[in-house]
C-alpha cells in the first residue's frame, strides 16, 4: 500500500539561490576577462547574455516554487528579494557588457577594469556565503561576507566617483555619454550586491 506524507517535501530554494549565484560568478569573471583582453568582444558578450538568460530561468523557478509551497525554509519575502536581488545584479552586468558593444567601444578604461575587478569579488564573497543560509549553525558566518560586501560597495563608490572625475576631464561629449552609462550599470550592479548581503544579513538576523 502506497504511503502518503501528509508534510510537504522541502522544496529546493537553496539549491536555487546556490545555482544562481554560482551562475552570477561566472558572468562576472566573464565580464572582467572581457575587460582584460578585450578581444571577440561579440562573442563573448553573447556568453555573458546565455548566462543571463539561465539566471533568469533559475529566478523563474524560484518564484513558480514560491507561489506552490505551503512551506518555505526561510520567510517568503525574503526568497522574493533574494530572487530579485541576485536578478538585478546580473542584469545590470549585462547592461554594462551590452552597451560596451553597442557604443562600439576600442579599448576599456583602468577604472571600468577596476569596477569590474570589484563585481568579481562581491559574486565571490556570495558565491561563499550563500551555502551558510541552508546550516542553521553556521549561518552566522554569512554576516562576515557581508561585511566584506559592504566593504567592496564603498570601494565601487569611490572607484565610480574617480572614474567621472578623469572622464569629465578631457573626453569628447560622445565619450562622457557612453562611459557615464557603463559606469552607472557596474555601480548599479556593485549595489544590487550589497542589497543582497543586506537580505541575507536580515535573514541571519531573524533566523541565525
Amino acid at each position: 500500500m502506497a504511503r502518503f506524507s501528509i508534510i510537504p517535501r522541502q522544496p529546493k530554494f537553496f539549491e536555487y539561490f546556490e545555482d544562481s549565484v554560482a551562475n552570477l560568478c561566472k558572468a562576472a569573471k566573464e565580464f572582467s576577462e572581457l575587460l582584460e583582453n578585450y578581444k571577440d568582444v561579440s562573442i563573448r558578450v553573447a556568453r555573458i547574455t546565455e548566462l543571463e538568460h539561465h539566471g533568469d530561468a533559475i529566478t523563474h523557478q524560484v518564484m513558480k516554487q514560491l507561489h506552490r509551497s505551503f512551506l518555505t525554509p526561510i520567510d517568503r519575502e525574503d526568497i522574493a528579494l533574494l530572487a530579485e536581488r541576485l536578478d538585478s545584479v546580473m542584469d545590470f552586468i549585462e547592461d554594462a557588457a551590452n552597451s560596451m558593444l553597442l557604443y562600439r567601444i576600442e579599448q576599456p578604461t583602468k577604472r571600468a577594469r577596476e569596477l569590474a575587478a570589484i563585481l568579481v569579488a562581491i559574486t565571490n564573497e556570495l558565491c561563499t556565503a550563500m551555502p551558510y543560509l541552508r546550516k542553521h549553525t553556521q549561518m552566522r558566518q554569512i554576516l562576515d561576507h557581508c561585511v566584506e560586501i559592504n566593504r567592496l560597495e564603498n570601494e565601487a563608490d569611490a572607484v565610480t566617483r574617480l572614474a567621472l572625475a578623469e572622464l569629465f576631464e578631457g573626453a569628447s561629449l560622445a565619450d562622457v555619454i557612453k562611459w557615464r552609462e557603463i559606469y552607472e550599470h557596474m555601480e548599479n550592479a556593485a549595489d544590487r550586491g550589497e542589497d543582497v548581503a543586506n537580505v541575507l544579513e536580515a535573514v541571519v538576523l531573524k533566523h541565525g
